[in-house]
């Protein structure tokens, strides 16, 4: 399960789980059903239910509501009354369960545990075992996995100038400031868990504390990614150090940017880097490249390719002769990423930054909105921009433009925020002008 390093020696050997919330547990009273079957009123029925022993509980319908009904709950020497709820499933609160049996053994477990240990609760989370144990240890950020061959002209490679002698002229702070290009460095992709409400089937322990997970039904939460399982409480102090497993990672397209290429171990997506490389290879020169569409089913079929096979999906000519499929399936990877590439939080820098006219001032605020970008984010970003610059280069031939492509991959790489629809269209051509500046500046701002 979990491990950790002895200080003492070199050698992994087994934590020492917390039980004293499991003892808790099985002490807890277990539920007793009672039936009223004489006719009389709500008022003698609690009375004598008042009598009763731990654990016991009865259903009454409401006098002054009829059809709705409350469930009568004895503990702690009192009698307490919930409302009851049914939907397919019972429920007084946020759990819903099979049986009226089911919830009460779950409320009196969980008002057990909860009330003799309120102050042991409290403290859970103090000095937890997750600083000591494997998930730390053993889940240590690898290497990064070797980039696939390179085209002969690579997106990271040094790009032409178009025109030499304005190359001085623009070379303010900003571009200074780019020379030491810290993006060639192998990025510390930070990344939060993905934690989801759980039902953990026979005694389970927390990996943060160590601590028993008590109840009947969703105990703690389960990070979908990296398979963390926690308390909920706990959930909120776990450092953000998710290391996603690809046997939870089961897919590439609709996936978290940051979660796939954790998840694969690799700089950027994978889908990124074979699709830019097999256009290097053979398509710059292509006529309305990004701008003309491939068959729908056919770029269905890459996606599904990458989805099921990952890095060895087969996007080679042999596969798909039609660039437009690759360029297609390209911006559809955009397109369904759940966090867009140009993220909600910085959309509204960059749209701030496209809509000032000085042009010093622009670059200025473009770097600044590009350093909210998460790095996989930021990454895969500058690698798309160096390669859509070479694009540019091969105009002559294939027709597009910084402009083009602009139009093309504004709403492909951005989505406005919750806006309303007018503010939304409006939007349409600052997001042109955005990818515009980011593909004719990306020597000054990556």
């Amino acid at each position: 399960k979990t491990f950790f390093l002895s200080p003492d020696h070199d050698e992994y050997r087994p934590p020492v789980w917390k039980s004293y919330l499991y003892q808790l547990q099985q002490e807890a009273p277990h539920p007793r059903r009672l039936t009223c079957t004489s006719e009389v009123d709500n008022r003698n029925v609690l009375l004598f239910f008042d009598y009763q022993a731990e654990g016991s509980y009865l259903i009454r319908e409401s006098q002054r509501q009829p059809g709705t009904y409350t469930l009568a709950l004895r503990f702690g020497n009192q009698t307490r009354n919930f409302r009851l709820y049914h939907d397919g499933k019972h429920f007084v609160g946020e759990k819903r369960f099979e049986s009226i049996h089911d919830l009460v053994t779950d409320a009196l477990i969980t008002l057990y545990v909860e009330t003799k240990a309120a102050e042991y609760i409290a403290k859970m989370t103090i000095n937890p075992i997750y600083e000591h144990v494997g998930y730390t240890t053993l889940n240590q950020e690898p290497s990064l996995k070797k980039h696939l061959p390179l085209s002969p002209e690579t997106p990271d490679g040094p790009i032409p100038a178009k025109d030499d002698l304005n190359t001085e002229e623009r070379l303010t702070s900003l571009v200074r400031r780019s020379t030491l290009r810290e993006s060639d460095l192998a990025p510390k992709y930070e990344k939060v868990h993905n934690f989801k409400v759980h039902t953990f089937r026979g005694p389970h322990w927390c990996e943060y504390c160590a601590n028993f997970m008590w109840g009947l039904i969703a105990q703690g939460v389960k990070c979908a990614d990296c398979g963390l399982n926690v308390h909920k409480q706990c959930s909120k102090v776990v450092p953000n150090d998710c290391q996603p497993d690809l046997r939870h990672v089961k897919k590439v397209y609709s996936c978290d940017l940051t979660t796939l290429v954790k998840a694969h171990n690799t700089k950027r997506p994978m889908v990124v880097d074979m699709c830019i490389q097999e256009l290097e290879a053979r398509g710059l020169q292509s006529e309305g490249l990004y701008r003309i569409s491939g068959f729908s089913e056919l770029i269905e079929d890459v996606k599904l390719a990458f989805d099921r096979d990952g890095e060895k999906a087969d996007i080679s000519t042999n596969a798909y002769e039609d660039i437009n499929i690759i360029t297609g399936a390209l911006k559809l990877y955009f397109r369904e990423l759940p966090i867009p590439l140009i993220t909600y939080d910085a959309y509204p820098r960059f749209i701030e930054a496209a809509k000032i006219t000085d042009a010093e001032k622009r670059l200025e605020s473009l770097h600044e909105a590009l350093k909210l970008l998460p790095p996989a984010h930021y990454e895969t970003l500058r690698y798309l921009m160096a390669h859509l610059k070479r694009v540019i280069h091969c105009e002559k031939e294939n027709l597009m433009s910084s402009e083009n492509l602009g139009i093309v991959f504004g709403p492909t790489l951005m989505r406005a925020p919750d806006l309303d629809a007018m503010t939304a269209l409006n939007d349409i051509r600052y997001q042109r002008l955005v990818v515009e500046s980011l593909i004719t500046n990306e020597d000054v701002l990556f």
